[in-house]
């Protein structure tokens, strides 16, 4: 049998990426448990959707993937993941698909592993406030998002297109809940899944409102189409918070190319097979499934989870 170590250090002597010396690995070892040293897991910020969904996924995977140290790592969020992703600083991460398919076209060295569910874009603010419309926020304190998040793409969009000029604060969903909470800022934009826990947090301690969005999500889908779609946070979501329309944009599970087959279809297998054990908690997360999970836009599948997908189908 071919020594592991030894092969990794042969590999390191003679300047192969690490990425490639994990696949390198995993492709020297048996179908059923890839030799993978480490998988890393790209998440989210504090009271994100994106950090406990992918926390959960990790647990899921640690048992069927028992040579490999599998870890989520905290970030800022969808542009973060990306960046990290093309570094190779880590092997999975998760995204939104406006940022995905910014430039056009997918994005070099990455795949999908699949499409996992929808988040919807949030403009959050306390009962009393005289904030009523996306218009109101102009010249207001406003959290825009963690630097390197979905909310801060899908914001800077929002307002180049509409003109409309808060005073911006970089925030994670979790401070710019308490933030909103204490007074400190005006109003909350943030792009997640429903229900999201920062907010249900902060619903559980003060009287909160949610401002449509319905005018801004038509124009959007209407200069971005593909990746955006007018939608609705239904009134059981949060507690005491009336329904509200707003835009919805897909996630997607990103991979990079470099990742053994035999891994990413373990990994593919997994989220769309253990969705309540992964999803517990977050409802909308549940929606994920193998029908809708091949929808990933102009991002090609990996060819490992490509070939878990035709087989489910068969």
């Amino acid at each position: 049998m071919l020594d592991r170590r030894a092969l990794l250090r042969g590999l390191a002597a003679l300047g192969v990426a690490p990425m490639a010396v994990g696949a390198a690995a995993a492709a020297c070892s048996g179908p059923e448990a890839p030799d993978l040293a480490k998988l890393v897991m790209l998440t989210g910020p504090p009271g994100a959707v994106f950090r406990e969904l992918g926390a959960s996924l990790v647990s899921a995977l640690r048992p069927r993937l028992p040579h490999t140290d599998v870890k989520a790592v905290p970030t800022g969020s969808s542009v973060d993941n990306l960046r990290l992703l093309a570094a190779g600083t880590g092997q999975l991460g998760l995204a939104s698909l406006d940022a995905v398919e910014n430039t056009g076209k997918a994005p070099v060295g990455l795949s999908a592993v699949g499409r996992v569910y929808d988040s919807f874009l949030h403009l959050v603010v306390l009962a009393d406030s005289p904030i009523q419309s996306f218009a109101d926020i102009d010249g207001r304190r406003v959290s825009l998002g963690a630097p390197g998040s979905s909310t801060g793409f899908t914001s800077d969009r929002l307002l180049e297109m509409t003109g409309v000029k808060p005073v911006g604060v970089q925030l994670t969903q979790s401070d710019g809940a308490k933030a909103v909470a204490d007074g400190s800022i005006d109003a909350m934009l943030t792009l997640t899944g429903i229900p999201t826990p920062a907010i249900t947090d902060l619903a559980g301690k003060r009287d909160i409102r949610l401002v449509t969005l319905k005018a801004e999500a038509a124009a959007l889908a209407a200069k971005y189409p593909g990746p955006y779609v007018p939608a609705t946070i239904p009134t059981t979501t949060y507690a005491r918070v009336p329904p509200c329309d707003t835009v919805a944009v897909p996630n997607l599970l990103l991979t990079r190319n470099d990742l053994g087959d035999d891994v990413v279809r373990i990994v593919t297998e997994t989220v769309f097979t253990e969705v309540s054990a992964i999803t517990k908690g977050h409802p909308e997360a549940s929606h994920i499934n193998v029908r809708t999970g091949i929808a990933t836009g102009i991002v090609p599948l990996h060819p490992g989870a490509a070939g878990w997908f035709r087989d489910v189908k068969r």
